[in-house]
């Protein structure tokens, strides 16, 4: 173990009442405890406290907020700085599967074996194969059920993949949780995409139940003028298709203040952008972007114009300028936080030659044609059990909007395979 990562084990109180687990972790990660099994250098033992609870180690480590989750619970971070618990987790990943060969499936060929009794002629099918999707079917898996992962694309990770940075998220850290995932007996079939050459109807015909976990990857607009002009792309797109067009010597602009505001911007400065501003409408201290992306964000040459909106894009058939007003926060009834509220006569413009909107995301517009009731945001609605208005079809992740993180996803994928699990040992075999 390295020095440094001693120093942070060590720092860790291994408190009693557990904060960081039960208030800041959305899985309710055992903290403490694999920390304690880190600072007495037992790996592998750590990684199997974490799997009680998640199949994501060496992702959430990595990517997940940890200011406003876990370490934002952290004892130590009330009088000074918390816990390092993302470094440690990230660390006990790669410690115990990359370098000591360990695996997912050694610790749970037990509980295979012995569910495979009731569960073995069980069969579930899952819709997407990102965070929610690979947990659900994981925690499926090790209970003896047959699972089928069915993706539109050729390999699986969902946004671990196609929408957060490399710099961020390693490649080589996602393939290796899918195949920690796959070596548990989940089976794969790419290419399978919902609404073109797959049907609801049909799964349901041949399997005990169905988790949608699709994901809500199209991007908002604001429907402001000019937002139609060539030039606009939407930040959720850019990054899962990897059209970009060519920044070198260009002016852009990214609209929004989350993470996915960040990586669009550091995404296109390493694609030689001159100039990158992200235009947020209210302070920093509101950015729902982790403090840490900012820093980095702001490292790379990335500047910010706070409390500041877009009202107008301008321009000959493409983009050519912007028009942006200033905003103050005011308090409003009913409100949990300042509103941002245009100041009057502030309006200024400015050259600009792409317009970037990352404003958050919703549900492809095929979803209203599945036949299952959504919410008033075009999410898919689910009840306490994670099932959909179909009993037989359950879902999780940005699909049925669970909150956007990728731990949140995977508790949704989690939790959704326990109620599957409780509906077949009340039901009994169904299969067809």
């Amino acid at each position: 173990m390295s020095e440094e990562i001693e120093k942070k084990a060590s720092y860790c109180l291994n408190c009693k009442v557990k904060p960081c687990s039960l208030k800041g972790c959305p899985l309710n990660n055992n903290i403490p405890e694999f920390i304690k099994l880190v600072k007495e250098k037992k790996y592998f033992e750590a990684y199997k406290i974490l799997s009680k609870t998640t199949v994501l180690q060496g992702v959430c480590g990595r990517i997940c907020p940890h200011e406003k989750q876990c370490q934002g619970s952290c004892v130590r971070g009330i009088k000074g700085e918390p816990v390092s618990i993302g470094d440690l987790e990230a660390f006990v990943f790669d410690k115990a599967i990359i370098e000591e060969k360990h695996s997912l499936l050694e610790f749970y060929k037990d509980e295979i074996n012995q569910n495979k009794v009731f569960y073995d002629k069980k069969k579930v099918a899952i819709i997407g194969g990102g965070p929610a999707g690979l947990t659900c079917a994981a925690f499926l898996a090790k209970s003896g059920v047959n699972v089928t992962i069915y993706e539109k694309y050729n390999y699986l990770g969902g946004l671990l993949v196609y929408g957060i940075p490399d710099f961020r998220l390693p490649k080589e850290i996602v393939k290796e949780t899918v195949n920690q995932v796959l070596n548990l007996g989940v089976n794969v079939k790419y290419n399978q995409e919902l609404g073109k050459n797959l049907k609801l109807k049909d799964l349901e015909q041949e399997y005990d139940a169905i988790f949608l976990s699709i994901g809500a990857n199209k991007s908002s607009k604001m429907d402001i003028e000019g937002e139609g002009l060539k030039g606009v792309y939407g930040g959720n797109e850019l990054l899962e298709y990897d059209l970009h067009p060519s920044y070198k010597g260009k002016k852009v602009a990214v609209i929004g203040g989350g993470n996915v505001a960040m990586d669009c911007a550091r995404t296109i400065k390493r694609l030689g952008a001159s100039e990158i501003k992200v235009v947020y409408r209210r302070a920093r201290e509101q950015m729902p972007a982790e403090n840490k992306e900012i820093e980095d964000s702001i490292k790379e040459g990335v500047k910010f114009l706070f409390q500041h909106n877009i009202v107008k894009v301008l321009g000959n058939g493409k983009v050519e300028k912007m028009e942006l007003i200033k905003t103050q926060l005011v308090e409003k009834e009913g409100e949990s936080r300042l509103v941002p509220v245009n100041i009057e006569n502030s309006n200024y413009i400015e050259d600009i030659d792409y317009i970037i909107m990352a404003l958050g995301s919703k549900p492809e517009n095929f979803v209203s044609n599945l036949g299952l009731e959504l919410n008033k945001w075009g999410n898919v609605e689910i009840n306490e059990n994670y099932q959909t208005s179909n009993p037989k079809i359950y879902s999780g992740g940005d699909l049925a909007g669970v909150k956007g993180t990728v731990a949140w996803a995977a508790k949704s994928g989690r939790e959704a395979a326990k109620s599957i699990l409780e509906n077949m040992s009340k039901i009994g075999t169904t299969t067809n």
